[in-house]
């Protein structure tokens, strides 16, 4: 039998050491921590090599798939997902009209690739005729099926369900769905108290009880997602969710694999792209981990059923083509992560309802990872990646001490009752916001290389609706704000555009490359704005550039030069243009200080916050 040689033996590995002192002489001086270890937004630091010695002390690689602590997914032999595509009944329409128009839509996407259907239905719709109408001609038992209402009506349209497929026959063994009821959700969006609604759960979950494939309490978690929440948030504060429910329904008298059984995570994703991968890792394995304290008959019950759905947070209403790019990799994020199933949120969702071009689209962006790309045949592709596996257990770790955290405060009911959550969850979103404002957080097409040309054309935010439909709700709790991140440029954007667009014209003199490289950062800068920009390939002196910007009609004037030569251009340039336009230089030279001792006082540079001084810009303009 003949040797199997191992290839690169002749070849000694190095170690660890040797790669950092390398590394030291290739940094010639610089910090190494500053300079290649990131720190993250989630309470740990990511180093920016990894080695096999460094999964040693984890024991995530040694957990196989479809087994307990199901950290590498609920499947043995395939990654499949759903394909879900949520319609919302029309509450402007009578309740037969809008249940017929929801049920065709819902026959035409079936027959589109989608394999999972999420129905949206006002509370004064919640009627036998209208659920008899909503599921015409769909074959329930191949076809996942999600319902959701106000949780003051969950448990009667939970008994309509049930009773329609009882009266149609079905085998409860092969329906596949939810009757979502998630009471807390709405104390965090709303501020309302649904404390009383929560004995609702306990009985809905006995009358489904039959359905092995049913799930009633659901924890949506993309609700923290979309207001801003960091990773760690999301999936600290949906173990600690989860668990409130899990301990009620026991406390109930709910058999614990039931209880467990029956429980439903909505989860969003962001377009962090490993982390979120690593996020859906180490979900499964907490969670798995604190369903087994409740003692269940079978490991099964551990299993986290999670619906993944694109992030609306980073979502953009200028540049909106680039939301399809945002989505695409957060949704194969979620595929590679091993979600039960997914929505893609279309990409004109935060200023339009959506048509039936961005639905098909959005459809076909799951459609294109699954049939182009197969990630529904590989289970946890991931799996031994000393990177993903590295970031596994440090978000478990960092999830797990917010969940501690949640015990301490009494619960995760007790923690929304406090505001407990919604501060923490509002700080995070304050700051990202102000991350925005500064670029240290890009926002591609808004706060970051802006379509210069590019008009609202009508194009407005779409506000959110109560769940009641009322816009007086009493709200005895803190609120989440889920403000989008990119929603102060954009507000700042069509201020401009419907009041007046000034004119900036870069007068760009010196040194080549610095001249240029400053006009791009400049353009790039006030069209953030929707200021109208001007670039130019450079002047022999600042009177001709001064006397075109004139000519030019500008509002504004940047001069674009190196430090060095702002000493000797900028004051004659400024002089020059004696107040018929707003002056600017672009950079923060050495000889600030003497320049602003000669009256120049606008500066923009990589330090700046861009957004305000931005408004500033308009408040001087007038606009």
């Amino acid at each position: 039998m003949a040797n199997k040689e191992k290839l690169f033996t002749e070849f000694q590995a190095p170690t660890t050491q040797e790669w950092l002192d390398k590394i030291e002489v290739d940094l010639k001086g610089a910090d190494f921590q500053k300079r290649l270890v990131w720190r993250t937004n989630e309470g740990f630091n990511v180093q920016p090599f990894y080695r096999r010695e460094d999964l040693a002390s984890l024991k995530t690689p040694d957990s196989l798939p479809g087994e307990f602590p199901f950290v590498r997914g609920n499947k043995k032999d395939s990654n499949q997902w759903y394909v879900r595509q949520n319609i919302a009944l029309n509450a402007s329409e009578d309740a037969q009209s809008a249940a017929k128009e929801a049920n065709a839509k819902a026959l035409d996407i079936l027959n589109k690739g989608v394999d999972s259907l999420g129905f949206r239905i006002p509370k004064s719709m919640v009627t036998a005729e209208v659920i008899d109408t909503l599921l015409e001609g769909i074959y329930c038992e191949i076809v996942d099926l999600n319902f959701r209402t106000c949780p003051c009506h969950a448990l009667l349209l939970a008994e309509l369900i049930d009773a329609y497929f009882t009266c149609k026959g079905f085998d409860k063994q092969k329906l596949s769905f939810t009757v979502g009821f998630d009471p807390i959700e709405n104390m965090l969006l709303k501020g309302k108290d649904m404390t009383a609604r929560l004995a609702d759960g306990p009985q809905i979950v006995q009358l489904l009880k039959d359905y092995p494939k049913a799930h009633v309490m659901t924890v949506h978690t993309e609700t923290l997602n979309n207001a801003g929440a960091y990773i760690v948030q999301e999936l600290g504060y949906a173990l600690s969710w989860g668990n409130e429910y899990l301990q009620q329904l026991v406390d109930a008298g709910i058999d614990a694999d039931l209880a467990a059984r029956q429980m439903k995570f909505y989860m969003g994703v962001s377009e962090n792209y490993f982390m979120e991968i690593a996020k859906f890792r180490a979900a499964r394995l907490l969670w798995a981990q604190i369903v087994k304290q409740y003692e269940p008959k079978c490991d099964c019950a551990c299993k986290m059923c999670v619906n993944a759905t694109t992030s609306t947070y980073n979502q953009t209403v200028f540049d909106s083509y680039v939301n399809l790019l945002r989505s695409q990799t957060e949704a194969m994020s979620a595929a590679l992560g091993g979600v039960h199933s997914m929505v893609v949120t279309p990409f004109d969702a935060p200023y339009e309802k959506a048509t039936d071009f961005s639905e098909r689209i959005a459809r076909n962006q799951q459609l294109l990872i699954k049939e182009e790309s197969h990630f529904d045949r590989i289970v946890d592709p991931s799996a031994g990646s000393y990177y993903i596996e590295h970031l596994t257990d440090a978000l478990a770790q960092e999830a797990w001490k917010l969940f501690l955290k949640m015990e301490d405060e009494g619960g995760f009911l007790e923690a929304v009752k406090k505001g407990i959550v919604q501060d923490d969850i509002n700080a995070t979103n304050q700051k990202r916001h102000g991350d925005a404002a500064k670029r240290k957080e890009f926002i591609l097409g808004t706060n970051q290389f802006p379509n210069f040309t590019e008009k609202s054309d009508g194009k407005r935010a779409v506000a959110g609706k109560c769940c009641c439909h009322g816009g007086d709700c009493e709200a005895p709790f803190k609120k989440l704000e889920t403000t989008r991140l990119a929603a102060d440029f954009e507000d700042l954007r069509i201020h401009t555009e419907e009041t007046r667009v000034p004119t900036a014209f870069m007068l760009t003199i010196g040194n080549l490359a610095m001249r240029q490289a400053r006009a791009q950062f400049s353009c790039n800068f006030l069209a953030c704005a929707g200021y109208k920009v001007i670039d130019n390939l450079g002047f022999k002196t600042v009177e001709e550039g001064v006397d075109a910007a004139l000519e030019a009609k500008a509002d504004i004037v940047v001069i674009c030069s190196s430090d060095d030569e702002y000493a000797e251009y900028a004051i004659p340039a400024f002089n020059y243009l004696n107040g018929r336009a707003m002056f600017v230089v672009a950079g923060a030279p050495a000889c600030m200080d003497d320049l602003k001792a000669a009256g120049i006082e606008n500066f923009i540079h990589v330090r700046c916050n861009v957004l305000e001084t931005l408004k500033e810009y308009n408040a001087k303009l007038g606009i």
